[in-house]
């Protein structure tokens, strides 16, 4: 998959990193980055569309293997990703 942004540098809470697997960390990291952002409202969508274009917030909604929810955020001046679960947030 292609990135329409970068990542920056990316990281996950630790939480996040003891309840999911590494595999699908990375690969909700991709989806992210290619615009694909999960489980989100139209309103949430249009509004990292309107993020992409503007250099905002980029929110993404999935869930991993075992049904567990998770969020990745790229912050608006792209220097951060984080990977977090919902409660760590």
């Amino acid at each position: 998959m292609s990135s329409l942004f970068p990542l920056g540098q990316t990281v996950i809470t630790a939480n996040a990193r003891e309840r999911l697997h590494p595999e699908d960390t990375l690969k909700c990291l991709a989806r992210h980055a290619s615009g694909d952002w999960g489980e989100l409202c139209d309103e949430d969508r249009a509004e990292n569309e309107r993020s992409l274009r503007q250099s905002g917030r980029l929110f993404s909604v999935y869930h991993d293997r075992n049904g567990v929810k998770l969020y990745v955020i790229t912050e608006a001046d792209r220097s951060v990703t984080t990977t977090l679960l919902p409660e760590d947030y």
